[in-house]
This record gives C-alpha cells, structure tokens and sequence, in this order.
C-alpha cells in the first residue's frame, strides 16, 4: 500500500502564492509519475499539472501554464507545486495522485487552498 500525503494549502491573496507539497511512501514504493488534481466546490475534480519521476515529461493545464511549476525530489518521493500570480479560480482542494509502475493510483485526502480577491 502506498500512503499519499500533501502539505502547504491555505489562504493567500491574489496575486500571491503558495507551494504544496506532496510525499509517497509505503513498502517498496516504485513511482511511475505523481500528478495534482483539483476540485472546486461544485465542480469535478481537475487535472493541473503531472511529473514523470523518470523523464522529463511534464504537463499542465492552460490554465495554470506560465503561473505553475511542477518540480520533484526522486530521493524524497515527492513534488511540489509552486502556484505564483494566484487568482480566485484556483480556489480548490487539492489532490496528490500517485501511479505506480503496475499503474495502480494512490490519491491523498487533499489540501485546501483559498485564494482571496
């Protein structure tokens, strides 16, 4: 089993930023790729950005392209999210995903992030 924790939401003002973190762990943990998804209050959950933990393959949502980055720590079994220039439609929760080479996913139970206009 592999347990998935984020860290770093809270409350920010427009225009500011935040960065969240997320940590796999468990026995024998073989990451694949690590992804954040959101979910706004009323919303489906959304795809935001996803690492590949050995390669270079990146991507994001439009949305977040030229405000977000994605970055990770192979050592740490675990990346980041550096959310600049935030708005109020970031406002969310935000989920960790974790995959595994034989392509099972591992969600965390998510961290809020509020951003005030």
């Amino acid at each position: 089993q592999v347990q998935v924790v984020e860290s770093g939401g809270g409350l920010a003002q427009t225009g500011g930023s935040l960065r969240l973190s997320c940590a796999a762990s468990g026995r024998a943990v073989n990451t694949r790729s690590m992804a954040w998804f959101r979910q706004a209050a009323g919303k489906e959950r959304e795809f935001v950005a996803s690492i590949a933990m050995n390669s270079d393959g990146i991507a994001y949502i439009d949305s977040v392209k030229d405000r977000f980055t994605i970055s990770r720590d192979n050592a740490k079994n675990t990346i980041y999210l550096q959310m600049n220039s935030l708005k109020p439609e970031d406002t969310a929760v935000y989920y960790c995903k974790v995959r595994v080479f034989d392509l099972r996913d591992f969600w965390g139970r998510g961290t809020q992030v509020t951003v005030s206009s």
